[in-house]
């Protein structure tokens, strides 16, 4: 099981990721990921926070794009 915290390394390769995905691709990734941060509470916190801090920078893109 990991249990590290989310990176900066983490952040800059979700940041490039996102920007190559769809917009249907990034709703799907952020819902999955908060499915996941859900299942991970309670279990393992660190996970729970890199699935959360995951799905907030595909949100970040979301609203990126629509604020462009």
């Amino acid at each position: 099981m990991i249990t590290a915290h989310a990176t900066p390394a983490d952040f800059q390769a979700w940041e490039t990721k996102a920007r190559t995905m769809s917009t249907a691709e990034l709703i799907h990734a952020a819902r999955d990921c908060r499915e996941a941060e859900e299942a991970m509470r309670g279990w393992n916190p660190a996970r729970e926070g890199f699935y959360s801090d995951q799905a907030a920078t595909y949100g970040m893109e979301l609203n990126r794009r629509r604020s462009a």
